[in-house]
């Protein structure tokens, strides 16, 4: 199987690669400036970014002032030009504490607390820490941010695929995941809401999920950087209600929620009322790594208690309104184009995964072709959905100005129509 290698790419000019290392692991940023590199320079329309998670480049996404004041005060107040302790500064991993403790049966403590250069740094640590045990392997989301298998492989832990199921609201398929898992199996990662399927899974599945790493004695990381980024009918559930069920790592960020991708604060949380992993030495061995590892900016951390505590519901709203009527928009601009499908409304994050019917296409051989002459013919970039685990589907971002968003979907059904098969 090669769905997580992206072998070839075939396009025409001399703007791109002809191939790329059959031993490399996808990286969604190599694959999106392939597709730039692959733009007419004639072109004078504006690019479409439809491939890239990043809203805070447009002026309809733009973080709180509350959040560019907390960064200024913490600047000016000159506490935070010094090291940071290497979990954290105290306040600032109390504040994550009692931030997500709002939504638990339970309350955290800032000892529950990691803070991390970003949510990416949180999943490097988590991996690395679990790869310490011998042939230990561990259970990945298709489709899934490859993010994941690229630091498994770094450090030679191995990683497994469990689908997640279109007909079904991208559930996790449960059976696959106790049929892949084995005695050398040590944690399943979830992501909810769901980067790249635009997801939300309810609390019932959720606890399903809890049931069933408890009864193949795994824990679960629960990637959750797009919480109460949902604007559907299922409510955000995260994943450590259930910690007294089963074990939960909670990897998070404020660089969604908050609009600030750049600012790279994150954090790895343990939610583990029983105990669990301070047995096991998991907890000791997260520490003594991130003691070896740099830290995030401090003066960042020391603005974070006035950016969690400060900040009004009406903003957040304000990002969950237009997430909502972009996400419209685009479920009912992709059902004018025939030869895609998008099996279900996107209900969180900031994507939605679409299924691409490339023998309604003339010259057209799969995904990755698709995408290539899309920016070529139109500028307008969209990620294959080989990227993300998935041939011939495709991943698109709606979190950008509305304007631009219809402005590129009538591009893409444009681009669809000219390249139809005659009947």
């Amino acid at each position: 199987m090669e769905e997580h290698r992206l072998t070839k790419w075939n396009f025409e000019g001399n703007n791109g690669y002809d191939k790329i290392n059959k031993a490399s692991k996808i990286n969604i940023r190599t694959v999106l400036q392939m597709l730039m590199d692959n733009l007419n320079q004639h072109e004078n329309r504006p690019v479409v970014p439809l491939g890239h998670g990043d809203p805070s480049v447009f002026a309809s996404f733009r973080t709180c002032s509350v959040a560019e004041d907390a960064i200024v005060d913490a600047v000016r107040s000159a506490k935070y030009n010094c090291y940071a302790s290497h979990v954290g500064i105290l306040p600032a991993r109390r504040a994550v504490a009692e931030y997500l403790s709002s939504d638990l049966p339970y309350t955290l403590s800032e000892d529950d607390v990691y803070l991390t250069i970003g949510c990416a740094q949180a999943i490097h640590v988590i991996l690395t820490v679990l790869a310490n045990r011998p042939s230990a392997n561990i259970l990945l989301p298709r489709p899934g941010f490859p993010l994941y298998e690229s630091y498994a492989a770094s450090c030679n832990l191995e990683y497994r695929h469990y689908d997640l199921l279109p007909d079904r609201g991208w559930e996790v398929d449960l059976e696959a995941v106790e049929a892949l898992s084995d005695e050398n199996t040590v944690a399943i990662v979830i992501i909810n809401p769901g980067n790249p399927c635009g997801s939300v899974f309810t609390s019932q599945h959720l606890e399903k999920i809890a049931e069933t790493a408890r009864k193949l004695r795994i824990l679960v990381i629960a990637d959750e950087v797009y919480d109460h980024l949902t604007f559907g009918s299922t409510p955000f559930v995260p994943m450590g209600v259930f910690g007294s069920i089963v074990p939960v790592v909670t990897l998070g960020a404020i660089s969604k929620r908050w609009l600030v991708p750049g600012w790279r604060l994150g954090w790895l949380v343990t939610t583990d009322p029983n105990g669990i992993l301070k047995i096991s030495g998991l907890v000791k061995n997260i520490v003594e790594y991130l003691n070896i590892t740099v830290d995030p900016p401090t003066f960042i951390q020391g603005a974070l208690p006035q950016i969690i505590n400060k900040t009004k519901d009406d903003f957040f709203s304000k990002t969950i309104n237009t997430l909502r009527e972009a996400a419209d928009t685009c479920y009912n601009k992709i059902r004018e184009i025939p030869c895609i499908t998008c099996p279900n409304k996107p209900e969180g994050s900031m994507f939605v995964m679409v299924r691409l019917n490339v023998s309604l296409l003339d010259g057209i051989g799969d995904d990755v072709d698709f995408c290539l002459k899309l920016v070529k013919e139109e500028s307008v970039i969209v990620l294959p959905g080989i990227a993300v685990g998935m041939k011939n589907w495709l991943r698109l971002t709606f979190a950008i100005e509305p304007s631009l968003l219809e402005d590129g979907l009538g591009r893409i059904k444009a681009f669809c129509l000219r390249h139809a098969k005659k009947q």
